[in-house]
């Protein structure tokens, strides 16, 4: 029927159960009464044959218009179990769906038509559940209004899914049936980014596709700025089954106490890196550029001295420099004099402290030396170092850059130097106080080598991080510190890319033959800066496979500061999965790589024409014409983006193919989890941490919270899973 005509004209009364309905008639008459009919029983039997197949053909036809209607308001539910999510080492699920075509334009816009509204007015039997709800709230009848409500598959007033939006964008496909989608995993390299307002599934989008990469055996870093419980507990779950548990690193922010330790400028190929990681961190705008620049310079100063002096650059070591450069001065100016400088280096700093101040035992030692402004503010040791310094770097023509840079910063006087660095101080303090302290600045001696983590490690011992930024509490000290871990994987991305021979590898595996790093960023305009472009367009060739989740393109271009930047990250991406918007400008990403598609339009033409020649016989005549026009339309308008339901979404892949997608909602079920891990689920779930850090929970909003529990986590990863508590298995969301 839909192959026959040009115009398909689904959108009406089922006409052909009418004619169902007269040929079984036709059936049972000449089978039952062909005697009064004087037919003889052959004859009759075959004509009851013939009607009732040719019944039976016209009833299939009513019923697929019946069922095309039915699955314009309804679908049915959609849940995939967490332990039942397809896996394949060649395709990538990403839920269910059908491929976008010409004819699925076409009937979206017949769905438009305001001839059809009747077709898409809320059932009566949902209509009246709700009128007998709203009835039954009162004392002694609530329980009843409930059950009418209740979500379960005996109700036969059960509600429908609260996803909102226009259901009919997926049932104009639906009707003739899903099937499972899947990418290429080869695709995965060339990126993908998710698109889609708050509260519409691309959280748990991130769980579909977390959970297949760690069941896949993948290295898996997610970052999360918002803290969701759930997709912890997804990944944590995910880790179970799959044998993976002892690989899994957790660290959060907004809960040191439970948190694996990371230095974020502690790794690096280049040394300017660890200025880079910190300035990005700190305001540019108008007159804070320069004392961005300049926090920048000094931070490489002493970035560079501590890698002469062999120790790793930590927040904790560089604000302790930053408050106080006498001392870092005093130790690489010995370091330096007892390398290139005279034999008698020491005696020299003796005696220029003695031509100061005298000897250290005189009673008549002068309290205010000869000194100039802005040494007078300085340790007289540092004045001292600082002169045999620079007198034997000019004496024996031998330059040190690092060395004259400590004393560049050593010359200027304190006040004024406090001024110039006065936005650097404040960023390294909110990462150097209370228990944060520790996550940044980790010492291995005490801690141990399974509690720190560096990109290195994680990549080459196969290993899976979850990374929880608690941004809605200190969107500062979040995106700096994502940013500075973006930054140190690019440097990590760029060593694996060229393949550098490294005799020993500490780490475990040679770059050829690590596993593939997935790398899941959701919100990650929060995270990105200039560093995450390199990342896109280079790291495909060292296995790095990013997904990003955001809300807009605009988020995007606020957080870099130029459209160009953003253009460029958007243009990174090969792969689009697009849930709805609320920006038509976002929507348009998607809308304006589609092709233009031809639609057919059914016009009634009437006319009426009446004749002027008195002696002719023909006075009046008429006309009635339908015509069919055609036109091309954009296979999609931006407005049907920013109306998908909750868990829908298009998925535009492998140079332009086109589908539309719906993302299986949680099923129910419980699973064991360790109380350890419970517990920092709990307190992410509690009101509180809603209120900061935000959930995307949207399929049921009256979860009954999980019972406390007080043993620490780590103590519960390194001793397995012997304390258990059964939770509700959120299942695969959508």
């Amino acid at each position: 029927m839909t192959q026959r005509y040009q115009v398909e004209a689904l959108l009406r009364p089922a006409v052909e159960n009418w004619s169902a309905l007269s040929a079984f008639s036709m059936a049972g008459i000449l089978t039952g009464l062909h005697a009064w009919l004087f037919l003889p029983r052959p004859v009759a039997l075959s004509g009851g044959i013939f009607f009732s197949a040719y019944g039976l053909w016209r009833l299939r036809q009513g019923r697929k218009i019946l069922r095309y209607r039915r699955r314009l308001w309804q679908q049915p539910r959609f849940t995939v179990p967490r332990d039942r999510v397809p896996v394949s080492d060649h395709q990538l699920y990403v839920g269910r769906g059908f491929r976008w075509q010409a004819r699925h334009t076409q009937r979206l816009r017949d769905c438009l038509n305001p001839d059809n509204a009747r077709f898409f007015r809320e059932p009566r039997r949902q209509a009246l559940s709700r009128r007998l709800a709203v009835a039954l709230d009162r004392p002694g009848r609530r329980r009843i209004g409930r059950l009418l409500l209740s979500d379960h598959p005996c109700n036969p007033l059960r509600p429908l899914p609260p996803v909102g939006g226009r259901p009919e964008i997926h049932g104009v496909g639906m009707w003739e049936g899903e099937r499972n989608l899947f990418a290429p995993i080869g695709d995965r390299v060339g990126h993908t980014l998710v698109l889609g307002t708050t509260r519409v599934g691309k959280t748990r989008l991130a769980e579909i596709l977390i959970t297949q990469d760690i069941r896949r055996g993948d290295t898996v870093i997610v970052f999360d700025p918002k803290g969701d419980a759930e997709l912890l507990l997804s990944m944590y779950t995910a880790c179970h089954d799959s044998g993976r548990l002892e690989k899994f690193h957790i660290f959060h922010l907004a809960y040191p106490e439970h948190s694996d330790r990371y230095n974020p400028i502690g790794s690096y190929s280049r040394i300017t890196e660890v200025a880079n990681r910190i300035a990005n961190a700190l305001p540019g705008e108008g007159n804070s550029s320069a004392f961005r620049e300049f926090g920048w310079r000094f931070t490489n100063i002493i970035a560079q001295a501590l890698q002469v002096l062999e120790e790793r650059p930590s927040y904790r070591t560089i604000l302790t420099h930053v408050s106080n450069i006498d001392n870092l001065l005093i130790r690489y100016g010995c370091y330096w004099l007892a390398r290139n400088g005279p034999a008698n280096w020491d005696e020299l700093i003796a005696r220029t402290e003695y031509g100061l101040t005298g000897p250290r035992d005189d009673p008549d030692r002068p309290s205010v030396p000869n000194l100039t402004n802005a040494e007078r503010s300085r340790d007289i040791e540092a004045v001292c170092v600082a002169r045999v310094l620079k007198e034997t770097m000019q004496s024996r023509n031998n330059h040190d850059p690092v060395a004259e840079g400590l004393l560049s910063a050593f010359t200027y006087d304190r006040a004024y130097f406090d001024k110039i660095v006065s936005s650097l101080g404040p960023f390294l303090e909110k990462l150097t106080t209370g228990d944060v302290a520790a996550l940044f600045n980790p010492d291995h001696g005490d801690l141990g080598a399974g509690h720190v983590f560096d990109w290195e490690s994680v990549i080459r011992n196969n290993r899976i991080v979850y990374v929880g930024l608690a941004a809605l509490q200190d969107v500062t000290v979040a995106s700096a510190v994502g940013n500075a871990m973006f930054s140190d994987l690019t440097s990590v991305a760029g060593k694996f890319y060229a393949r550098d021979p490294d005799a020993d590898i500490p780490h475990g595996l040679p770059p050829e033959k690590l596993k593939p790093i997935s790398l899941h960023a959701d919100e990650f305009n929060e995270l990105i800066g200039d560093e995450f472009i390199p990342m896109l367009n280079k790291a495909g060739g060292a296995g790095f496979q990013v997904t990003a989740y955001t809300q807009t393109l605009s988020d995007v271009e606020a957080r870099i500061g130029s459209k160009a930047k953003a253009r460029q990250v958007e243009g990174n991406f090969n792969t689009l999965v697009m849930l709805r918007v609320r920006s038509a400008e976002t929507a348009e990403l998607l809308t304006d790589m589609l092709p233009p598609v031809q639609v057919s339009q059914l016009m009634t033409v009437s006319t009426a024409t009446h004749s002027t020649d008195p002696g002719s016989d023909k006075h009046f005549g008429s006309q009635v014409q339908d015509r069919v026009s055609t036109s091309d339309v954009p296979m999609l308008q931006p407005g049907d983006l920013t109306r998908l339901p909750k868990g829908h979404a298009f998925l535009l892949m492998q140079g332009g193919q086109l589908y539309k997608l719906r993302i299986p909602l949680p099923a129910a079920g419980r699973k064991p989890v360790p109380e350890g891990i419970l517990q920092l689920i709990n307190l992410m779930r509690r009101p509180a941490a809603v209120t900061a850090i935000g959930q995307d929970r949207w399929w049921t909003a009256n979860m009954p919270p999980d019972r406390q529990v007080a043993e620490d986590i780590r103590g519960m990863l390194e001793t397995g899973v012997p304390n258990s508590a059964d939770v509700p298995d959120s299942g695969v969301a959508a």
